[in-house]
């Protein structure tokens, strides 16, 4: 491989705009199974409906907690037979002003297999909506298809909604009775008055209420300190319920062992930094704050840009957490800047915002919102900064790990926190008020943001390291679509330096995932695949027994320690994923230094296209003989480690191109829009004159969605992205027009029928086009002979559902939808330039490049 010391190419000018109509298939859904008697199925149906309905007007006349503007109805929960799933767009019809409307959806476990039970709120007068649909079905029920028979075929029974109907998370942590606990309270967005309504109820009944909540597109979200008994009677006398969740209480891993080396070398090292100016990028880190006066940070952390979420827990680190991180963010590799001799000078500064209190113990904080208010304060004080937010701080939603038998939904499923940082990473607005945080619907268009998350920590550890982080999922917020999450590799493994360690091991063998690191193995697949990346994170040493473990500092990384009252050690070492996640946020703001017109959709997505396996990780790759082996590999190591060099720099023999584009992926009418075709300026004569040599073709399209945070199927209006993007590569056999048809049904003649597809070029890919199902950013890699990739140089970018699709009111799509694509050639082995014919199409000067 040559020296990466070219430029990447930029290719933003090629890329030609069609109308697009989606290509559509044969259903291959199976056939629902029939009642034996649909008349008889009818009739219980309006009977069990009749009765929740009558039931709940006598509980609302002995109602004792009056709220002012609740709208009277009923919450009811339709059943599905086992095995199915319920048709969830006919429980929410929308019509009219006042009108019926699907609140949540959850999957519960029966003894012939599991059921999706749905919770609806039916306002008074309104039951009668349902009642048709039943009477309308009964009165065809006869006929070989009944009217409505795709709906009331799948539903199995109909009861009032109990407190429990609302629990959206695992059943087995629905808070016991009696127990007064913090209830996350979802409420549906109607007139903005959903506070003062819940505020009335909370009072008459005593529970108090969370200082702090968080608006998306139509769900508020806050605290409520109550047993289920007292929001049980919520259910009668409010109309606003969403869902009720478990808060997340975020953890930090702290690690403040003795420093390896000694800790004078710090002032020595502080001589020799050249700290970048203040309009360069910065770290924002968000954690317990950071030891600002610190020799080797001072420099680049300005007191101006140290900030905190409640002014009451102060500026500086309580814990020591965030000056750990804040040296691995600056300095990538502490121990390297300590030992070299020349001049230091990191190529960006550092920011700080306190996101956790110093005083454990308080009632849970909604973390979506703090996190909010951090990326606010670093904005109004530097408003045209470029920035990436470092988040080392992660929720564990209970300490059990999933159940390799049985599929959890759950596990990767959004949260108020996940769903606040993939908004917040969209650009969307937030608002401080009286009532806390809330979205600005009609905002002007704001600006995306990056954020880096840590996977979170296996703990205990287990001697089969690498199975229990398989069962351990990431936690919350790094299950974010938008975010870059980050686990943990390692390269540690020698113990010789340390004689107290002597006939020790190391858990993990060279190039293997860290112990500590957390994954999406145990996901349900329509969540993305996480980690996106891994970095160093350290090692664990196992005794000649094999009974005890331990983290020798040689098996860690070194980093800066705050400076407590009566220490004077500088110097500690840190591990984990929260050591990786500092080392990422390190690498991004080098990447928006290098380019400093880049996005930050490109950003991620050049730090995940530089990303390889290590060889570990390459031999189980090569033992995943199918697409499912291939996606759980996916979900344990993300890409690979990433690269600063790849990231930004070419090479002759290795060429990347960069586009960045906006698209309109849908019309406002429910129908898909744009699709992109890039023309791409290729080196087609030196790709063919290689012939039948192997080489590789890697493709990134990344881009950030704005979630839709309400947990009601996420299927079809209810989809957790606003839109998704695809991309697809024009095959070796393929004219573009023909390539053009494959794809788009709107460009083909009239009476013309859709050019055979064929899968021959899927096995050329590492993953296919079916691992790419879900996220906002998705990477693969073609491998083949150099004379067929020669004819492949025009990729289509082209819109998939979302909920902006049939959500017609609040489709963003005339406002576009931003993408980045990375393109990479790399030709291993061949003494060939395929960087300057590219260059020269393009029209960069040519340099005396050697």
């Amino acid at each position: 491989m040559a020296d990466r010391n070219r430029p990447h190419l930029f290719v933003d000018g090629r890329i030609t705009t069609e109308e697009y109509s989606r290509r559509t298939g044969r259903n291959s859904g199976r056939a629902i199974p029939s009642p034996a008697d649909r008349a008889a199925h009818a009739r219980r149906l309006i009977t069990a409906l009749e009765g929740a309905d009558e039931a709940a007007r006598r509980r609302r006349r002995t109602a004792s907690v009056p709220v002012p503007g609740a709208i009277p109805g009923v919450y009811v929960t339709f059943e599905s037979f086992p095995g199915l799933e319920l048709a969830l767009t006919s429980l929410d019809p929308r019509r009219g002003r006042v009108h019926a409307e699907l609140r949540s959806v959850h999957r519960e476990e029966r003894p012939a297999g599991p059921v999706q039970v749905a919770t609806v709120f039916i306002p008074d007068g309104k039951v009668g909506t349902f009642v048709r649909i039943f009477e309308e079905y009964e009165s065809t029920a006869g006929e070989v298809k009944p009217r409505h028979q795709n709906a009331v075929d799948r539903v199995a029974d109909i009861a009032a909604a109990s407190v429990r109907a609302l629990w959206t998370d695992a059943l087995a942590d629905f808070p016991a009775r009696g127990q007064t606990v913090w209830w996350e309270v979802w409420l549906r967005r109607r007139n903005g008055n959903e506070i003062t309504r819940i505020s009335a109820f909370a009072e008459a009944a005593g529970c108090p209420i969370g200082p702090t909540l968080l608006s998306f597109q139509d769900r508020t979200v806050l605290l409520v300190h109550a047993t289920a008994e007292q929001l049980a009677s919520a259910l009668d006398v409010l109309d606003d319920l969403a869902e009720l969740r478990k808060p997340h209480q975020p953890e930090a891993v702290l690690s403040l062992e003795d420093a390896a080396e000694q800790a004078e070398w710090v002032g020595e090292l502080a001589d020799r930094i050249r700290a970048a100016d203040e309009n360069a990028p910065a770290v924002c880190v968000l954690d317990t704050g950071i030891h600002q006066a610190h020799p080797l940070l001072s420099a680049s952390l300005a007191n101006k840009d140290q900030h905190t979420c409640n002014p009451s827990w102060g500026l500086g680190d309580h814990a020591g957490h965030g000056t750990e991180m804040a040296g691995l963010a600056l300095f990538g590799d502490l121990g390297r800047a300590l030992t070299s001799t020349g001049p230091v000078a990191p190529w960006h500064r550092l920011e700080s915002v306190k996101l956790l209190p110093p005083v454990s113990g308080n009632p849970p904080h909604l973390w979506g919102a703090l996190t909010a208010t951090a990326a606010s304060l670093v904005e109004i004080q530097a408003p045209t900064r470029q920035r990436t937010f470092s988040m080392a701080v992660t929720a564990r939603d209970g300490s059990k790990p999933i159940d390799p038998d049985q599929s959890d939904i759950r596990a990767g499923r959004p949260t108020s926190w996940s769903a606040a940082v993939d908004a917040l990473a969209a650009g969307r607005a937030i608002d401080a008020s009286a009532n806390g945080l809330v979205y600005l619907d009609e905002e002007p268009e704001g600006q995306p943001r990056l954020f880096v998350i840590s996977a979170g920590n296996v703990q205990p550890l287990d001697d089969d390291h690498l199975s229990r982080s398989d069962l351990e999922p990431v936690e919350d917020p790094a299950q974010s679509w938008n975010a870059l999450t980050v686990g943990a590799y390692t390269e540690l493994v020698h113990l010789d330096s340390q004689p107290s360690f002597v006939g020790w091991t190391p858990l993990a063998p060279v190039g293997e995932l860290s112990p500590f690191s957390r994954t999406s193995v145990s996901f349900a697949r329509v969540w993305p695949p996480k980690p996106d990346v891994v970095l160093e994170g350290g090692n664990v040493a196992r005794s000649p027994a094999g009974t005890e473990y331990d983290t020798p500092e040689v098996l860690q990384l070194l980093t800066t320690r705050r400076l407590a009252l009566g220490e004077s050690r500088l110097l500690t070492v840190t591990n984990a994923t929260s050591a990786a996640t500092a080392q990422a946020a390190h690498l991004i703001a080098s990447v928006m230094s290098a380019y400093p017109s880049l996005w930050p959709e490109t950003v991620r997505a050049l730090v995940v296209h530089s990303a390889r396996w290590t060889p570990a990780m390459h031999e189980h790759l090569d033992r995943a003989s199918n697409r499912t082996a291939r996606d759980a590999f996916r979900r344990r190591y993300g890409m690979g480690v990433p690269d600063l060099a790849r990231a930004t720099r070419s090479a002759r023999d290795a060429l990347t191109l960069i586009s960045q584009g906006v698209i309109e992926p849908f019309d406002g009418q429910g129908r898909t829009r744009h699709l992109h075709l890039h023309d791409l300026p290729w080196p087609t004569d030196v790709l063919a004159d290689l012939g039948e040599a192997i080489v590789n073709l890697r493709i990134t399209l990344s881009y950030f969605i704005e979630p839709n945070p309400a947990n009601r199927g996420w299927q079809g209006r209810y989809s957790y992205q606003s839109h998704g993007l695809r991309f697809d590569l024009r095959r070796a056999s393929e004219s573009t027009a023909e390539f053009r048809k494959r794809l788009n049904d709107k460009a083909l003649d009239e009476d013309e029928r859709r050019p055979p597809s064929t899968d021959s070029d899927r096995k050329q890919w590492t993953f296919g086009p079916r691992a790419h199902g879900s996220g906002s950013i998705h990477t693969d890699i073609w491998t083949g002979m150099a004379a067929d990739l020669a004819r492949r140089g025009m990729l289509a970018v082209y819109p998939v559902t979302g909920w902006w699709k049939d959500n017609k009111s609040r489709d963003r799509s005339h406002r576009g939808a931003r993408y980045s694509l990375i393109v990479s050639i790399e030709t291993p082995g061949q003494d060939v330039d395929v960087w300057t014919p590219v260059a020269t199409q393009v029209g960069v000067p040519i340099e005396m490049l050697t």
